[in-house]
């Protein structure tokens, strides 16, 4: 199939089929035809007048005039110049999600670039091209400048690429490919640089991932439930509802259909609403569970409808103009400003990162409640189902899940607020928003690990206690297909390669639980 890129065409499922399908896209003829109209007006319109970043420096430079004969060479300046990234390169995987960013801001025909640069963007995009992007290097205020220039190098066939499974240098493969390296128009060497399109690429991955972890942490959570035979009340729709919360109606919604037909799950109104009591003092079964079972509609009800917010923002930013200036041939203008600032991204990102360590703390505390069989009083201590005192099941799990979601804890802080002046004070107040993205990156990451093995434990539990039976059918389902590749163990061995290839199954299956 092909994604058809054309202006605010892109949504949240478009992105996962490209990143995640490796989707082609193409160009829609109307889309080219604006693109180079915007290109043929900005050149007509420039002639005689002075427009920032094609006859003036870059930045506080800007009050400098460039000289006709040195225009192409001042972009071509801005590209080498600014290709200063350090540190690991981001996967192939967070580079198409930027290169599609910087394709949907280029689709809305008002950068003034010419098409010849959108079209080898898609061929790019599409034949598994992924420029070598450091992680650091970028404020988020000018955009990305250092990691849209690693991209702009390798478009002009400097620097390097991975391509099939390889690094290499661009030069060489635009030879294999049969391509042509792009060379400058007009104002090309600044389009590409400026604008929020790598905060972007990384923002939309990592909210695809967060989806399909809240996913998992309602399993989990109905799962848990299951195991502590709770109560059912605590997901009515009456109760819920009354708090007036989408999120924690629409996550209360999620779990009764995913616990329908459990056995597990006891009827308050049938064991303590009929009056049949034996009389005794104290009640074998827990009225009210755990707050980390029972709360889990109104704790996860905040991270759905903040993954929902940020979605909203990032596909408006995919969609968006992000650059400076913006080109406009509808009104026969060029404006300046900063469309390049990342602040609606950073701020989401931050939000998101509280959410997901959150999420990654309700975990770990149902865990906890799993591994403490003075708490749970149903399952010997770390759901170990070997000798006690010989064997320790998943004891030294816990001190991995405890020590990763301490790290969410601390990266927790916001970095939206942590603006550094740079560039001569020309950028006094800056976004931070790659940082931010990179920082919910490992977040998410992390939260995988915990949840990966909080699911070993779930099966283990579920095995303990012979309910798989008992189980709904959409548990007993999930039960089913960990067990497969994670077979229930009382024998000490290593764990390291289970809990990585539980993390792997973990992000690449899709529940599809939440709409969102």
């Amino acid at each position: 199939m092909i994604t058809l890129i054309d202006s605010l065409s892109l949504h949240i499922n478009d992105v996962e089929r490209v990143l995640f399908g490796n989707e082609r896209v193409a160009l829609s003829p109307d889309t080219e035809s604006k693109i180079g109209h915007c290109f043929d007006f900005l050149k007509q319109f420039v002639s005689d007048k002075i427009i920032y970043g094609i006859n003036t420096g870059f930045g506080p430079m800007a009050q400098y005039r460039i000289d006709d004969k040195s225009l192409t060479e001042l972009q071509y300046n801005i590209i080498r110049s600014h290709s200063t990234g350090a540190g690991n390169p981001l996967p192939d995987l967070y580079v198409r999600a930027a290169m599609l960013a910087r394709l949907g801001t280029f689709v809305q025909a008002k950068s003034g670039v010419h098409p010849d640069l959108v079209r080898l963007l898609v061929e790019f995009i599409n034949r598994g091209i992924y420029p070598l992007i450091p992680e650091h290097g970028g404020v988020g205020a000018s955009g990305d400048l250092v990691q849209l220039a690693h991209i702009a190098l390798t478009l002009i066939g400097e620097g390097e690429v991975h391509h099939n499974g390889a690094w290499k240098s661009a030069k060489e493969v635009f030879e294999a490919e049969k391509l042509q390296p792009f060379a400058i128009h007009l104002r090309e060497g600044l389009a590409i640089t400026n604008g929020t399109s790598v905060m972007t690429g990384i923002g939309l991955v990592n909210l695809i991932y967060a989806k399909r972890l809240l996913d998992w942490s309602i399993a989990a959570s109905v799962i848990m439930n299951e195991i502590a035979s709770s109560y059912d009340d605590f997901l009515s729709e009456t109760l819920n509802d009354a708090k007036h919360h989408e999120g924690q109606s629409e996550i209360a919604r999620i779990m009764r259909e995913v616990s329908a037909g459990s056995q597990s799950i006891r009827s308050r109104e049938n064991e303590l609403y009929n009056g049949k009591h034996n009389g005794s003092k104290k009640l074998d079964h827990k009225v009210q569970p755990y707050y980390s079972l029972r709360c889990v509609p109104q704790i996860l009800g905040p991270v759905f409808d903040t993954l929902k917010n940020a979605i909203d923002v990032l596909v408006s930013e995919l969609n968006a103009v992000c650059d400076n200036p913006v080109v406009d041939p509808e009104t026969q203008n060029v404006y300046h400003g900063g469309n390049f600032h990342g602040d609606y991204v950073s701020f989401e990102m931050d939000k998101v990162k509280i959410a997901i360590t959150k999420l990654t703390m309700l975990a770990e505390r149902q865990l906890n409640y799993l591994f403490h069989d003075r708490i749970n009083e149903i399952l010997p201590p770390f759901v170990n189902l070997g000798v006690l005192g010989l064997n320790y099941g998943l004891q030294a799990a816990q001190f991995t899940a405890t020590s990763t979601t301490a790290e969410c804890q601390m990266l927790s802080n916001p970095m939206y607020v942590h603006s550094i002046p740079n560039n001569n004070d020309n950028q006094d107040i800056v976004s931070m928003g790659t940082n931010s993205a990179l920082m919910a990156k490992t977040v998410i990451e992390n939260s995988y690990q915990v949840m990966s093995i909080h699911f070993m434990a779930l099966v283990q539990a579920v095995d303990c206690l012979k309910i798989q039976d008992k189980l709904s059918q959409q548990t007993r389902a999930l039960y089913d297909e960990i067990r497969d590749f994670f077979p229930v163990f009382s024998d000490d061995t290593p764990k390291y390669k289970e809990i990585a290839q539980m993390k792997h199954f973990l992000m690449n299956k899709k529940l599809n639980y939440c709409n969102l």
